[in-house]
């Protein structure tokens, strides 16, 4: 299988794994997707296999960049698609009306899950919120502030303990406004049951929530999160390009979409650079890919160690050709911002979003973006689902077939030319309009907070 007319490997249609098109020495670059996805370390014959036995990154350090005024590839298009949702009074719109529990703190945890099982509300746990300093407990802060925010939840409880550093008190400052009908507040140390207090007001909660009614909305108002785990050497030929594609529909009728795992950009993102809709953006994309190179240097990490034990295994060997496959969700859209982690989506069109590319602290990020659901591909497979809707995609029939309780949607026929982007479309508004995926059917959603520093 051959993907781009320059490459000098091909890719087997059976295992994903590359082999020689033609003689490869010592040194020289290899080619996929017409790009340089490293180089190789030994004498490569034709039909040989070439992976990390023989092929190694050719990154290496901080690259300078250029920037180059951008035409955009995809053109606006009229939204002629809709789903139904919820407009909230602030005029947010949302897919869910669910009831959240959200803890200030790790300690009560156990009480919020217990709440939980008592109400039907959901809840978040984590173990942040108290013992955090400076910037470290305002990223705390930030994530359960976008959750309390989201327009996915109908109503939420904020569930503190009492004694925390984000108590109630000093997490409401940083809140700022909110609807007291839909959000409410419980101090745990502060009541003789607090179970009882809390079991009442969420039934307030679910009162309030009751007064929502599904309502026709143009997709245009949609905010989709992109993300890959588990990848395979087909996650950049079927479900990546295919979700790409997808973003490129939903972009050209008005709406939005957030593409994160910066550490699984570098290698790639000169090609993103390349379509940035101003200087600006583009000074911000070559700080968001920079200060992140920073990061890994500051904690004396090599910065290309990547990819994963289970991405290699499927095939792929080195950072530049996971970068490759990665950044493919995002299509041919053209970036239109640069989001710090916390920050929330306020453009249509693609937005490049700061953070790491682990799984769970990734979806978790997206879901604070102000995604309304989160487009996640995935060779291997995985169950985590995040705090919305995740509709995992997989790159590989055999996959679909043996996890059908994880996986939504097959994109697999897309490698026999079969196209499947309205398809995911029809797919991705049904969701919107109250289908549930696989993650929520099973109770898999869960959260995971950014850690980046000191702890008492």
């Amino acid at each position: 299988m051959l993907i781009n007319k320059l490459d000098n490997v091909e890719i087997s249609p059976d295992t994903g794994h590359k082999h020689a098109r033609v003689p490869i020495r010592a040194g020289e670059a290899v080619i996929k997707y017409g790009e340089v996805i490293g180089r190789a370390t030994a004498d490569i014959a034709v039909g040989e296999l070439v992976h990390t036995h023989n092929l190694k990154t050719a990154l290496e350090g901080k690259l300078e960049y250029t920037y180059e005024p951008f035409e955009p590839i995809v053109k606006p298009t009229e939204c002629d698609a809709y789903f139904d949702g919820y407009v909230r009074e602030n005029g947010d719109v949302g897919i869910r009306n669910d009831i959240w529990i959200i803890p200030t703190v790790g300690c009560v945890n156990k009480t919020a899950e217990r709440l939980s099982r008592l109400t039907g509300a959901k809840c978040f746990t984590h173990p942040y919120g108290c013992s955090q300093l400076g910037d470290d407990q305002l990223t705390t802060q930030k994530i359960l502030s976008a959750m309390v925010k989201h327009p996915n939840a109908g109503g939420v409880l904020v569930l503190g303990l009492g004694c925390e550093n984000n108590n109630i008190g000093v997490f409401k400052t940083f809140l700022g406004e909110y609807n007291p009908e839909r959000v409410k507040f419980l101090v745990a140390q502060e009541h003789e049951d607090e179970i009882a207090v809390g079991v009442a007001l969420i039934d307030e909660l679910k009162a309030y929530a009751r007064r929502a009614r599904r309502e026709k909305i143009p997709a245009s108002r949609l905010v989709v999160g992109l993300k890959c785990g588990g990848s395979d050497a087909f996650s950049g030929i079927s479900a990546n390009p295919l979700v790409g594609r997808f973003c490129d529909k939903l972009c050209s009728m008005g709406g939005a979409c957030v593409l994160t795992e910066v550490p699984e950009m570098f290698g790639a993102e000169h090609l993103l650079m390349k379509r940035c809709a101003s200087r600006e953006v583009f000074d911000k994309t070559v700080s968001l890919i920079n200060d992140f190179k920073d990061y890994y240097t500051r904690h004396n990490q090599v910065i290309y160690e990547n990819p994963s034990p289970g991405n290699k295994a499927g095939g792929i060997t080195t950072l530049e050709e996971k970068s490759l496959g990665c950044i493919q969700k995002g299509g041919s859209s053209t970036i239109v911002d640069v989001l710090n982690y916390g920050e929330r989506v306020t453009k249509s069109g693609l937005s490049l979003l700061n953070g790491v590319g682990n799984d769970m602290v990734a979806v978790t990020n997206l879901m604070a973006s102000g995604a309304h659901l989160i487009l996640f591909t995935t060779g291997r497979g995985t169950p985590l689902g995040s705090a919305v809707p995740t509709i995992k995609i997989s790159t590989n029939r055999a996959l679909f077939d043996k996890k059908l309780s994880w996986i939504d949607f097959d994109s697999s026929l897309t490698l026999d030319g079969v196209e499947l982007r309205d398809e995911l479309f029809e797919h991705v508004l049904w969701v919107a309009s109250g289908g549930y995926t696989q993650n929520e059917k099973n109770g898999y959603e869960e959260i995971a907070i950014f850690k980046d520093g000191v702890t008492l």
